[in-house]
């Protein structure tokens, strides 16, 4: 089994792009597979529950993943005292970067401390100034628990232990299933701390081979040299392009039977797989360089910059210069990876699957208003302050194009009232042309309060985990500065309708029109590989079933 996410990309981009690229890899591998026109993801659409959901099989109702930075009323605070056994006192849980181990890393450019962790996290590289000189060198990262400081995790008041990112899902994952049948598992992703897929109580061991890069660390070119716009790989897109390569590379490795280093003969993984950035940072990105040039004496340049994300033409929404770089990039990836699975005769034992995380919203760039979030809790602070000044009321909230507060005080008085003052006030943003504009509702078309939250995502009231105050954006609302284009996280159908291709072994080629969901691929990767979807938590918790069209192992 072949798991690709291509985060960001919608079934309308694959449309677009198939119907344009009729010999491309993607139109391959829609005419010999299985294609599902209605694929949604998670909700929220971020990419840690997007990503949870694809190797478990379950929405947050089951993970208990919510976000890549939330908060639980059940833990107590990173770094807080802590006595055993006594109740939590609520604090932050971020499973983002940086977690990483190491100090951030000097810029190469200004000297000053660099807000990232190195490229290579295990420091064997770094060049006189912190930064990598031979960034290729980067396939020799091992990740595994020494790659985090645990300080930045959740405690658990239970134990007064910080809590691994592996044993805050609620779900097991598809990693444990196959690795428990004796099978090697492999994965890439763009933070080291998505070892959290190896699932609760694995001691974050039942991915055999983990290859991640940190994408929020100093963008190098490929002879070394910081980027002319000396920032992080998930800001360029050349750079992003060139961050995805050293993970197609792992791919291709563990086709040879390979680890993802190239050094270690361990055999070809039964399930690997990793997720492009390239198509999501295009997506979100107004203004970027989209390839790197040589410049014939071992260095590089970058082209000039082009207009990300989606134009018009003819009326028409189509991907802009740089987007449509990105898609044909990873094309060209994917053609890679099936061209090395021929090479080595793998073709008609694998199966391989292309879908997202999550999508993007808007796409179309006149539906965009940016509004920062920031002056909005203030207020609501503010507010609360005149009549309860001696607590902060919302004490934390990721808010990209949804709403999420986390309140000190969670009684459904005090999320009525974040509500009330949503829903009663205007904000403040600007358009795409960063012109003035006023919204309604602070920005929300609906608006769930305490209780209201437990019941939209089906947990029991006080389970601590789900947001105090839940929000849908309207249509083209990004909580942020006007630097962006698109964001997710967010319920819109930009956010959550996604591709969805099923190709190769134990599928038959068609279309699938009836609405799936991305929690559906856990069960059927089992499924595929001969093993019992039963065995995955979130399958029996949440009736998540096998994709419609797939032929299980049992049955061929």
């Amino acid at each position: 089994m072949l798991l690709i996410s291509v985060d960001g990309m919608h079934q309308s981009d694959l449309d677009w792009y198939v119907a344009t690229h009729p010999t491309s890899a993607l139109a391959k591998l829609v005419r010999g597979g299985r294609e599902y026109t209605r694929a949604s993801t998670s909700n929220p659409s971020d990419s840690d529950p997007g990503g949870t959901a694809l190797m478990t099989g379950g929405n947050p109702k089951s993970t208990g993943v919510y976000y890549d930075v939330e908060y639980s009323h059940k833990v107590d605070e990173p770094g807080a005292a802590c006595t055993p056994g006594r109740p939590a006192t609520g604090g932050d849980v971020v499973y983002d970067s940086p977690d990483d181990a190491l100090p951030g890393v000097p810029d190469l450019s200004t000297g000053a401390a660099h807000a990232f962790p190195s490229f290579d996290e295990n420091g064997s590289i770094y060049g006189p100034n912190g930064v990598d000189r031979n960034p290729a060198l980067i396939m020799n990262l091992k990740n595994d628990a020494s790659s985090f400081d645990r300080s930045t995790f959740p405690i658990d008041p239970a134990t007064c232990q910080n809590i691994m990112p592996w044993d805050y899902l609620g779900d097991n994952s598809i990693f444990q299933v196959i690795h428990a049948a004796g099978l090697r598992t492999a994965w890439s992703d763009k933070h080291a701390v998505y070892l959290s897929f190896n699932g609760p109580g694995s001691q974050g061991q039942s991915i055999d081979d983990f290859f991640g890069p940190e994408i929020d660390s100093q963008a190098v070119m490929p002879d070394g040299t910081p980027y002319p716009q000396d920032d992080d790989w998930a800001h360029i897109d050349a750079a992003t392009k060139q961050y995805d390569g050293y993970k197609v590379q792992a791919m291709l490795n563990e086709i040879d039977g390979v680890d993802h280093s190239g050094k270690d003969h361990v055999g070809t993984p039964a399930i690997f797989g990793m997720n492009f950035q390239t198509v999501s940072v295009a997506q979100k990105i107004r203004s970027t360089s989209a390839d790197l040039i040589p410049d014939g004496h071992g260095g590089y340049t970058t082209s000039a910059p082009q207009a990300g994300g989606y134009q018009r033409v003819n009326g028409k929404l189509v991907p802009g210069p740089v987007l449509a770089s990105a898609f044909a990039s990873v094309d060209a990836q994917l053609g890679r990876m099936v061209a090395e699975l021929a090479k080595r005769h793998l073709t008609d034992s694998t199966t391989i699957i292309v879908t997202a995380k999550h999508g993007q919203s808007p796409q179309d760039p006149s539906k965009l208003v940016t509004v920062q979030d920031g002056p909005i809790v203030d207020a609501i602070n503010s507010e609360w302050a005149k009549t309860h000044p001696s607590k902060t009321l919302i004490v934390a909230g990721t808010n990209d194009d949804l709403w999420q507060s986390y309140l000190s005080d969670n009684s459904q008085a005090a999320a009525n009232f974040v509500k009330s003052y949503l829903w009663n006030h205007t904000a403040q943003g600007v358009n795409v042309d960063k012109k003035p504009v006023t919204v309604q509702h602070s920005g929300l078309t609906d608006i769930w309060a305490g209780a209201q939250v437990a019941r939209f995502f089906g947990v029991p009231v006080g389970n601590g985990r789900y947001p105090d105050v839940f929000g849908k954006v309207q249509e083209g609302i990004v909580y942020a500065k006007p630097t962006k284009l698109a964001e997710h996280g967010g319920m819109n159908s930009g956010d959550q309708h996604v591709l969805m291709i099923v190709s190769g072994t134990g599928t038959r080629a068609g279309i699938v029109r009836t609405p799936v969901e991305t929690t559906q691929v856990a069960p059927t990767i089992l499924s595929l590989l001969g093993l019992d979807p039963d065995r995955l938590r979130a399958v029996r918790v949440e009736g998540t079933r096998v994709l419609p069209g797939a032929i299980p192992a049992t049955r061929r």
